[in-house]
């Protein structure tokens, strides 16, 4: 969004110094946003143009991007459209949160300029945008490697402490299964790899075949077959996870599975591509945390201080 923000910003500035030189005449506003598809190529991936009054209501007709004028809009309020009632930044530009159209309930996207003659503000230019006609951007969006918890069900923290960890099948060859992980993520291929240890299966993702995961079940970690079913693989050069720290991260697992009998871990994953942990405890809640910051929290940081 920074992107797009970056690329309408100045043409939509102008755009409203046109549209104020003719406040009033819907002709002239008309003819504005006509002239603003050919003069900008930036928008023509966008739906439709218009123009507001500061009450939201709307004084132009909806111009669309194929050139097409409809005059049937012209006095809609639009009021009620999320982004009429937003603080409007110093620039006089910005744009909407998401939303979705009543017309065809596709996500949508405004680019709104205020329009003010003198130091009296008027109204606003609108650009909608549908999310999925927008085109790519050429800088990707960076993984971001920040530490985030999600509250869970309020139903589940409401009874947790009417509840204690059950010894689950995992539970009693937790040994057997880390090491098992262990050398399935080190030598085997799996980038990604999520422990249910509640209900004791395993989630894998293969570097060969990241699409599609595989599910296995306790008997099938167990057996000596699941590492041959996977082929032997250089551990990947762009994993942020060194290949020596793999087995501590999931002995943190255990600890944190059995270190208190009401909080508990439920599921947990690592992935050694981004270097992301991600946990799930038994009120509920879960937490994504880059391995590092994982790996200094102490038993304080989980569950407070004496």
């Amino acid at each position: 969004m920074h992107l797009l923000e970056e690329h309408l910003g100045g043409f939509m500035g102008a755009l409203a110094e046109h549209c104020a030189s003719g406040w009033g005449d819907q002709q002239h506003l008309d003819q504005v946003l006509l002239t603003a598809l050919d003069d900008y190529g930036e928008i023509s991936a966008s739906r439709l143009l218009y123009i507001v009054d500061i009450n939201g209501l709307q004084l132009s007709s909806n111009v669309f991007s194929t050139g097409k004028l409809d005059e049937s809009r012209v006095g809609q309020d639009l009021s009620g459209r999320p982004y009429i009632s937003s603080v409007v930044p110093s620039s006089g530009f910005f744009l909407s949160d998401v939303y979705i159209s009543q017309r065809n309930r596709r996500s949508l996207v405004t680019a709104v300029q205020l329009i003010r003659t003198g130091t009296e503000a008027k109204g606003f230019v609108c650009v909608d945008f549908e999310l999925g006609s927008l085109p790519e951007m050429e800088r990707a969006t960076e993984d971001r490697r920040v530490w985030m918890q999600v509250k869970g069900d309020p139903s589940i923290r409401d009874t947790l402490f009417m509840q204690s960890r059950a010894i689950s099948p995992m539970d009693e060859r937790i040994d057997d299964v880390l090491s098992t992980v262990d050398e399935l993520m080190v030598e085997r291929g799996i980038f990604h790899a999520k422990l249910h240890f509640s209900s004791s299966r395993a989630t894998l993702w293969l570097f060969d075949d990241p699409y599609r995961y595989r599910v296995h079940v306790l008997d099938e970690i167990l057996n000596p077959s699941v590492c041959l079913a996977y082929p032997l693989r250089v551990y990947p050069q762009n994993a942020l996870v060194p290949a020596d720290q793999v087995h501590t991260i999931l002995e943190r697992f255990k600890w944190l599975r059995e270190v208190d009998e009401t909080i508990y871990l439920r599921a947990a994953s690592v992935n050694i591509i981004n270097g992301i942990v991600a946990l799930n405890f038994s009120c509920d809640g879960s937490h994504y945390l880059p391995y590092e910051e994982f790996l200094e929290m102490n038993e304080n940081f989980w569950f407070g201080s004496d």
